[in-house]
């Protein structure tokens, strides 16, 4: 994070720690070590983005009653006590927090190390493609040392949607769907997305490190996402208000993932919420494109299916997408 980024944090997390209360210049100045020109400007920025930080001559700068801050010390505040989350990094905007986590990691950040975000400006998913991080939405990696080989490390991704459904669940009674492998939906959109990228020790085929990626649209407007994308993309509360900040459900989900672990406990839930079990699909990304009946979500958590010649197959990886039963069209 840049001196500028790094004073706005600062300020965002000095703010909502005074609860509503009016917090001078000059003092605000003496608390970040900085100017008061450098508060002023640092809260000017804020406000361009959106920020509801208001400010009176005599009086200093707060935050309005209903915001929702996005700092380190909202999103520790959220945490269950006891949770085993280590360094926390939050940022208001961000190049990727998978790529932000991957440098931690790379630097010897321990496991459970959180990176947040309230906007990516190179958010990525599969297969490289764009994920598109407006505002309104939670942004969020969690650094993973587990000692494991690489395959039993693809439990991950499977772990991470459940423990997305967990925490939207209790904290908004919102109930998600999980198309396999890595996307979740709510009212016939995709709401949430997960990318997990591995580093590994190729001498010992075990992993170094994990990077478990989550972006989730909490308050996100269909203009937000544009015309390409606002019929297919959807968020939980698109007119708002939600009825939890991005912080609580940022601590929410890295500390439900945390507790699940990378046993095989999240398969029976993920089974239950599963959107494409007993559906025709077209499957993508393992060859030529083809046609398949999802029969069951392994013990692996691969995807079984049926072949139009009657064989079955059991996925590892690739891209699905429902369509009607042959019969039907």
């Amino acid at each position: 994070m840049g001196k500028h980024g790094s004073t706005q944090q600062a300020l965002l997390q000095a703010l909502a720690s005074c609860g509503g209360r009016p917090l001078s210049g000059q003092a605000l100045a003496q608390q970040l070590g900085v100017s008061r020109s450098a508060v002023w400007k640092a809260a000017r920025e804020l406000q361009n983005r959106g920020y509801p930080i208001q400010g009176a001559s005599g009086q200093g700068y707060w935050l309005a009653e209903g915001s929702d801050p996005l700092t380190e010390q909202a999103v520790r505040a959220a945490l269950p006590p006891g949770c085993p989350i280590g360094l926390v990094e939050v940022h208001e905007e961000i190049d990727s927090t998978n790529m932000a986590a991957k440098r931690l990691g790379l630097a010897g950040a321990p496991t459970g190390t959180l990176v947040v975000a309230g906007r990516q400006k190179q958010g990525r998913g599969r297969l490289g493609r764009t994920f598109v991080s407006p505002p309104g939405g939670v942004y969020l990696s969690l650094l993973l040392r587990p000692d494991v080989a690489a395959p039993d490390a693809l439990t991950a991704t499977g772990a991470a949607a459940v423990a997305v459904c967990r925490a939207v669940e209790e904290l908004t009674r919102c109930s998600l769907a999980i198309k396999w492998v890595n996307d979740l939906f709510y009212g016939g959109k995709k709401v949430c997305g997960i990318l997990t990228e591995a580093v590994t020790d190729f001498e010992s085929g075990r992993i170094d490190f994990l990077v478990v990626g989550i972006g989730i649209n909490l308050t996100t407007t269909p203009e937000q996402f544009g015309p390409e994308l606002a019929s297919i993309a959807g968020s939980l509360f698109p007119n708002g208000p939600s009825p939890c900040g991005r912080a609580a459900l940022a601590a929410s989900i890295a500390a439900h993932l945390l507790a699940l672990g990378f046993g095989r406990d999240y398969l029976p839930e993920y089974r239950q919420r599963s959107l494409v079990v007993g559906h025709w699909l077209t499957v993508t990304g393992d060859g030529d494109p083809y046609i398949a009946k999802a029969l069951a979500i392994d013990d692996e958590g691969r995807l079984v299916i049926q072949l139009p010649t009657g064989g079955q197959k059991a996925l590892r990886f690739g891209e699905v997408s429902t369509r009607p039963s042959p019969g039907s069209l």
